[in-house]
This record gives structure tokens, sequence and C-alpha cells, in this order.
């Protein structure tokens, strides 16, 4: 067990480095048995999506951070299990011990040690600090993102909500693929194998599982029967509306999940997904053959930088382009909780200067009469709203279409679009702007 803490720990060490957590857990998780490495995820996401009252609670026990990181982080890691597992208190506190061992740290064992017990004596005092802590920390965000949220949504229905979606585990929610079956069939499909599920209120082919579970225990998962998607992304295909025959690009597509969801509404489409990572593109390519859709489609892919289309456009124009932009991630942390530790405030501005770059490097691209659907998994204003208020000044000659479903009850309308913010109905949070070129 003490191996399963050090894996966490170095996990955690890793993001405090500037690593992305999906690079540097799986290479940690595969020497460790198979019941321990649910173990090891637990403690390496639940530390970072607490960092904030964690590291508060362990600088009140400190003199000094330690060094290295990892050891740090191993103390995390056992303040993590005092406070937000089962584990039994002298169970966690020994395991964490043990573990300074295996990190190569065995000198730190005493510190660690005295660090959790005096944490167990002094529980109630040292939580009831952390209540007088100030709000960035008590809701676990680093302090810029904690201001931009308040910044952007100031009300005390919004900011506060969001900042503690963001801490919660995400819902697993899937896509169901029309072209095999229903909604209701798949619902039905997920009973018989004992998993329990309801359809999402606003994704047309959406369905929330209950309780997460591994892919290879859906049905037809293999057969590409479903996919795995937020709610909030699935939008993107009700929001287009589709024709057989169209041109469509699907900028920044990987991994493939919107590309599938168009292609699922309408087989019949000419469409282009591009991506500038060729190693990432892959995985269109691979859930384009799950989802059996390459051989019945006109789907191909293709490497390129969509703000340089010379390198890649063959001059025929889209009836459709689907702008999923590089942006923060900010409505995705509670999937993704590194992204507080690896986002900074000041790349705001540079994420934005990329969304403009695209933006207007797509639009020329763009048909008489035809729509690209702007979006991100953002929060802040700057890299959505903003963003097509820029473009518009720019580009006169374009519009913003009003995004109304029947029924729409979704996201909150912005001068530009709408915002979904990251809890709401169990949704990420996304933006969507829905531009369209004179005809």
């Amino acid at each position: 067990m003490a191996k399963t803490r050090a894996s966490a720990a170095r996990a955690v060490a890793a993001v405090l480095s500037g690593r992305s957590l999906s690079d540097a857990l799986p290479p940690l998780l595969q020497p460790l048995a198979l019941r321990d490495r649910a173990l090891a995820q637990e403690l390496a996401y639940g530390v970072l999506r607490e960092f904030e009252p964690l590291a508060f609670l362990a600088d009140g026990l400190l003199k000094a951070r330690p060094k290295p990181n990892e050891v740090f982080a191993l103390i995390l890691v056992g303040l993590y299990q005092l406070l937000h597992t089962r584990v039994p208190e002298h169970a966690a506190v020994h395991a964490t011990v043990e573990a300074a061992a295996v990190l190569k740290a065995q000198r730190m064992g005493g510190l660690i040690n005295g660090v959790l017990r005096n944490f167990m004596r002094e529980k109630d005092a040292r939580l009831a600090l952390l209540e007088q802590a100030e709000p960035a920390v008590q809701h676990a965000l680093p302090r810029w993102l904690w201001t931009r949220i308040n910044q952007d949504w100031p009300s005390n229905e919004q900011g506060e909500p969001v900042a503690e979606a963001l801490r919660q585990h995400a819902p697993m929610t899937l896509r169901v693929n029309v072209a095999h079956g229903s909604r209701e069939a798949y619902l039905a499909r997920l009973q018989q194998a004992g998993l329990e599920a309801e359809p999402t209120r606003h994704a047309a082919h959406g369905i929330r599982l209950l309780q997460g579970t591994p892919v290879e225990r859906l049905p037809g998962f293999a057969e590409g029967d479903v996919s795995v998607q937020d709610e909030a992304a699935q939008l993107c295909a009700q929001l287009l509306d589709l024709k057989a025959g169209m041109r469509v690009l699907d900028a920044c597509a990987a991994p493939g999940g919107k590309t599938l969801a168009l292609l699922e509404k309408q087989p019949m489409l000419d469409m282009l997904a591009l991506d500038s990572d060729a190693q990432r593109l892959q995985r269109v390519e691979e859930n384009l053959a799950r989802a059996r859709l390459g051989a019945k489609t006109r789907a191909r892919t293709c490497a390129g930088d969509a703000g340089n289309p010379s390198a890649w456009w063959d001059g025929q124009p889209f009836d459709v382009i689907l702008l999923d932009a590089p942006c923060s991630a900010t409505g995705v942390i509670r999937r993704h909780p590194d992204i507080k530790r690896l986002r900074r405030a000041e790349d705001i501005a540079q994420l934005a200067a990329q969304q403009d770059r695209l933006l207007k490097a797509l639009w020329p691209l763009l048909a008489p009469g035809g729509r690209l659907l702007y979006m991100t998994c953002s929060l802040l204003r700057e890299e959505n709203e903003a963003r097509v208020t820029a473009f518009l000044d720019e580009m006169p000659q374009g519009s913003v279409q009003e995004i109304s479903l029947a029924g729409m009850t979704w996201g909150r309308v912005c001068a530009h679009g709408r915002q979904i913010l990251a809890g709401e109905d169990g949704m990420d949070g996304f933006y969507y702007a829905l531009l369209e070129k004179p005809a």
C-alpha cells in the first residue's frame, strides 16, 4: 500500500512541476496491482481537486515546505486520506510514512509522521482556521481564477456555486450512436447489464450513468454503439442544421468526440477532421473505426494548423465549420483538476490571441450562407463572448445567430451566444456562439 501512496505523490509532484496528470499518472499506475490502481488514481485526483485547502493545512503544520516536491505531495496525500477517504486513520498514516522510503526519502518519514499525527490531534482547530482562510482557499481555487470567476459571474447564485461545482466528481455521460439504435433501447441494455442510468435533460442522445464504470462494461462500446462525452459537449450537433452532402470542417478535432457526434447525426457529410497534433489525430481515426463510420461516410482526417489554411486547404469552401478552440479549459476542471495547477492568469491573454487568430483564419473558408460554430470549454468571458465581439468588430459582415431550439432551457444568454456554467444540470462549463456569413 505504500507504493500506492508513493505513486499518487509522484503524480501530484509531476503536475506541480508542469506536467499534465493524464501524461504523468498512467505510467505510475502500471506497476501497481489492479486493486491498488483505483486508490492511487483517487488520491492523485483528490489531492489536486482539494489542493488549496490541503496546502493551507500543511503549511500551517510545517515551518517550511520540504524538498523535493514529492515529499510535500506525500504530506498532501496523507491529509487527503484523513479528510476525504474511509481509510482508517492509523492505516493512512502508516502507509503514507512508509511511502517515504519508496520515494527514497526515508529521512523525511519522521517529519511526515509528525505532521499527520499533529493534524489528527488538532483537527478541529485546524479546520476552524481553514474556515477563516481567504475564499479562494476555502473554495479550492487559485486566487486568480477565483477572482476571474467572480468578476465574470458576480452574483452569489453564480460565482460560489461554480467554484463548488468545479471541486465535485463529474458524472459519466454517454452519447448513444442513433445510427445503431435509439436511446431508449440502449437504456434497456444498460439495465440488463446492471448499470443504472437516466436520460440527459438537454442532449437528445445523452445518457448519464448514476455510477461510473470502465468502458469495457458498456454494452456495445467496442462496436461503436455508444461513446463517452459530456452532455454540454454533445449539444454542438444539435445546434447545427446538417444536411446530406454538406462540406464540414471540424477544426481542432482531436480526440474526435464531436466529429463522431456530427456524423452520427448526419452520416452523409463530406467531413474533414483537422488537428495540429498528428498523434492525437490517431484518436479521431480510432474513434471513427470503432463507430464503424469511416466506410459509410466521406470522412477523412488531416494534420495541420487551423490558423494556417494555406498548408492544408484545397480551396473548396465549407458549408459548416466547427471551431472547438484551444482555451483555458476552466469549464472542465472537475474532470481535469490539474488545470488549476497548470494554468496561469497570464495564459488567458495568450489563449485569446490564439482564438482570434483561428477565427480570422477560418472565416474566409466558409461558404456564403455558411455557419461557423465557435465553442470553448471555458468559463471566462475573455475567451468567449469577448472574442466574438472582437471578431464582429473586424468582420462586420458576419452575424451571430440566436441559439434557440424548441424547449431550450440550458445555459445563459450572453451578449453573443450562450454560456453553460459548470455544474448546471450536471454539465461541464461550455460556451457556444453560432456565426453566419451572409449569402
